[in-house]
């Protein structure tokens, strides 16, 4: 029983084959180039396994529409990536296998991920956070990915400017959006080097810290998970965990009683694994529930 997944990013797409337990069996990293040629190749790694596959799990970059009733079901819809904006990357692998597909976001399947076998593993919710290039959220809640009328957007949620910022943002949407003033295509643009670049200084830090302290706040008020997530490239810089806490705990100001920040706020324990394994788990959810 094999099970496939694919995590869909705006710079790789990962391929993997794993097991009902989650554990991936076999995988290929292939470039984000044209959909004709990206997925030409995606396809190709699940061949071999085409009289196999019980079901594929796909968690892609946004946004995306995940209404089971909208005409466009399926489809990346309004991503900047003008090549992949209204692709049917879900049709394009139904024409391809016909087994059950779910799909979410990159950030929910990552989130997945890491309550099933990570750092949440035992919970019943988190919160998974990339901070890279962008910034991304997803959630589990109840054991279920958080999905409505679409999915979560946690990267533009509005925060606050620090009063020594004049950085005017890098989002083309928002100004003062986290992801315009924190992710890591902020931090060069501010600064003028990339974030490994500026491992030493204080100033940088404490500046990121403070606003995505900000939005924990927001998203622990608002969902109360049992534990919160933070991974991507900027996240490597572990020097983040201890300042975010602390100036979490300074904003909070004792509104909300918070679990202990020291297991609250956590790297991952999948690392750059968390998308792809919940892509796997995704896929053996999707089989369980249309089996029923």
């Amino acid at each position: 029983m094999v099970f496939g997944a694919i995590e869909a990013g705006g710079t790789k797409f990962v391929a993997a084959i794993g097991d009902e337990t989650g554990k991936i069996i076999k995988r290929a990293t292939y470039k984000t180039t044209e959909p004709s040629e990206t997925m030409h190749e995606v396809i190709g790694f699940f061949k071999p396994y085409a009289d196999e596959l019980e079901a594929i799990g796909i968690g892609s970059f946004g946004p995306i529409d995940i209404r089971k009733d909208s005409p466009t079901y399926g489809y990346i819809t309004s991503t900047p990536k003008l090549a992949w904006r209204n692709y049917d990357i879900v049709g394009a692998m139904k024409e391809a296998f016909d087994v059950p597909i779910g799909f979410t976001t990159d950030v929910n399947a990552a989130a997945l991920g890491e309550v099933t076998l990570g750092a949440a593993k035992g919970l019943d919710s988190c919160i998974y956070v990339t901070i890279g290039t962008g910034i991304g959220g997803g959630a589990v809640c109840g054991g279920k990915i958080l999905e409505n009328f679409s999915h979560p957007e946690m990267g533009h949620i509005l925060v606050r400017r620090n009063k020594h910022d004049r950085f005017t943002g890098n989002c083309p949407y928002h100004d003062d959006c986290l992801e315009g003033l924190a992710a890591g295509g902020a931090i060069e643009k501010r600064w003028g080097k990339k974030g490994v670049e500026l491992a030493d200084s204080e100033e940088v830090w404490n500046l990121e810290a403070h606003y995505l302290a900000q939005a924990i706040m927001n998203y622990s008020l608002i969902l109360a998970p049992e534990r919160i997530v933070l991974g991507g490239g900027v996240m490597k810089q572990r020097q983040l965990f201890p300042l975010i806490r602390q100036k979490l705990k300074g904003i909070m100001n004792g509104y909300v009683q918070l679990p202990n920040l020291e297991e609250y706020i956590v790297p991952p324990a999948l690392e750059d694994n968390a998308g792809i394994t919940g892509c796997v788990i995704l896929a053996v959810q999707t089989l369980a529930e249309n089996q029923k």
